[in-house]
């Protein structure tokens, strides 16, 4: 199991801090100064050495979300703890909507971060665990394997089982995480193909220096490093099915050479003096709109019209929210028996009607994450909505920066499958006190005159009516606290506002 953390903040006493604490707990600590060093050390050879990586948010350059946006559309899975400071609710939502495991509050306390990171590595081992598993089981896939009910999935496996019946290029377009190699591999298992090479290439994960050797092969001594020949991603799948993955950040000057290997069937490994006869299947995805790249200039229009013969779009997992139910129960009996615990748990109607709620911008993907999060930190039988605290605070719209190491929130009434998010919203209880409610009884964000409101309330009430720290905390001088105190109405003795009765 990957035992280093990578810490990536440019906050130099806040990396010194974190990587005391980090080498304390007996782990291997890699720092970065900011996110683009970060990405750098994630695709680096010490890559594959990282199970955590913790991230402060607020950087110049690349910042936290922009590092975890570019970790997931280059397939990098490592569970990410982001550090926020108090009052970044918006911003604690946005990261974990864009993929973060867990956060904790600058100065995290040393019980937090242990905490969080041991979690972390513990649902990574068992990731790695279940992934090995199935590896060892990747037999053929057909339509029948795609765990689905839902109407907008029909038309994708009609349209799958008739490209499996030809051999035209296929492009499969849709979200990131909606399961497009899924859908690449059940026409592969359909078709005559089935029994030879079935070849995967994530274009976005290449460095651009190396793409055209990974597709199209090199000689040895072609280009400093390049000890052997190599053939390609092109010649291994001869006979069989290539799946290039992400083609819409392909560089332009290989999709020349991808455009010639797709029309005459040959290619030209870099440092050869001929040409390669092959005969492939091609299957492309992309999550990119590439009629708009190429309307950019970063798209070849030929190349565009060659692979977009036959298209195929995949839904994301909100407009095919009948098939929650079924995944979950598919990613539970994949984890648990892999789990620390060994057994197979049940998950409760308001916790499945709480995933139902939810817009899954990550799609699938990010909802096996939180399913395996869930199975191997839970030490009940059954999955509520504890086991889903990030979901659970996005969906009732508040996050608790008290310094827990995880999101809470009241538990709401029993939520029926049906409710949406706003319905869920509406039923929640009052926050905790330290807590703001984001959204109001109808699912919609609140003035933000109203949260200065309360704000400023829980301000007097925490600092017991001092009102010189009141200012301070809140950042204003004393005089624009008082002119907001008459503004509100808010008795300075009390902290109390006629507000309140109305």
């Amino acid at each position: 199991m990957a035992g280093s953390i990578l810490i990536v903040d440019d906050d130099p006493v806040q990396r010194r801090l974190v990587d005391a604490a980090v080498t304390k707990f007996g782990h291997t600590a890699l720092v970065a100064d900011g996110g683009e060093a970060g990405l750098k050390l994630l695709e680096g050879p010490r890559g594959g050495e990282i199970g955590v990586v913790i991230l402060d948010l607020q950087m110049p350059g690349l910042d936290g979300i922009g590092v975890l946006k570019a970790m997931r559309e280059r397939g990098i899975d490592i569970p990410v703890i982001v550090q926020t400071s108090q009052g970044g609710i918006d911003t604690v939502v946005s990261a974990m909507r864009n993929g973060a495991f867990d956060f904790v509050v600058k100065p995290a306390s040393p019980d937090k971060l242990q905490a969080a990171i041991a979690n972390a590595l513990k649902v990574e081992a068992v990731e790695d665990t279940v992934r090995r598993s199935a590896r060892r089981g990747n037999g053929l896939l057909s339509f029948r394997d795609l765990i689905t009910r839902s109407s907008s999935m029909d038309r994708v496996i009609r349209l799958g089982q008739k490209a499996a019946a030809s051999n035209i290029p296929i492009l499969i377009e849709g979200e990131s995480g909606v399961g497009k190699e899924l859908v690449a591999r059940a026409i592969q298992g359909s078709g005559d193909r089935r029994s030879k090479a079935f070849v995967t290439v994530n274009c976005g994960a290449i460095p651009d220096s190396l793409v055209e050797s990974i597709l199209f092969g090199h000689e040895k001594g072609s280009f400093t490093g390049a000890t052997d020949k190599h053939p390609g991603k092109f010649v291994e799948a001869n006979n069989g099915t290539l799946f290039l993955d992400e083609i819409g950040d392909l560089p332009l000057d290989v999709q020349v050479k991808l455009l010639r290997a797709v029309q005459q069937g040959e290619v030209d490994p870099v440092g050869g003096r001929s040409t390669v006869k092959v005969d492939i299947r091609l299957i492309s995805a992309t999550h990119r709109n590439l009629l708009q790249q190429v309307k950019d200039g970063k798209f070849r229009e030929d190349l565009y019209y060659r692979l977009n013969v036959y298209p195929i779009f995949v839904p994301p997992l909100r407009d095919r929210r009948d098939d929650i139910p079924l995944l979950v129960g598919h990613f539970i009996s994949r984890v648990a028996p892999a789990s620390p615990h060994g057994r197979i748990p049940a998950i409760s109607e308001n916790a499945l009607a709480l995933l139902q709620a939810y817009d899954w911008p990550g799609n699938i993907r990010q909802l096996e994450n939180a399913i395996f999060r869930a199975c191997v930190l839970s030490d009940g039988d059954v999955l509520s909505e504890d086991e889903f605290p990030q979901i659970r605070a996005q969906v009732e719209g508040v996050v608790d920066l008290g310094g827990n190491a995880e999101p809470a929130v009241e538990k709401p009434q029993a939520p029926r499958p049906e409710q949406s998010a706003s319905a869920l919203s509406a039923n929640a209880e009052r926050p905790r006190p330290g807590m703001l409610r984001a959204l109001d009884e109808r699912g919609n964000v609140r003035p933000l005159a109203d949260v200065e409101f309360e704000m400023i309330r829980l301000a007097i009430e925490h600092y017991d009516g001092q009102m010189s720290e009141v200012a301070r905390r809140l950042g204003i001088g004393r005089s624009t606290l008082y002119r907001k105190l008459k503004e509100y109405g808010i008795d300075p003795d009390t902290g109390r506002s006629e507000r309140l009765a109305s």
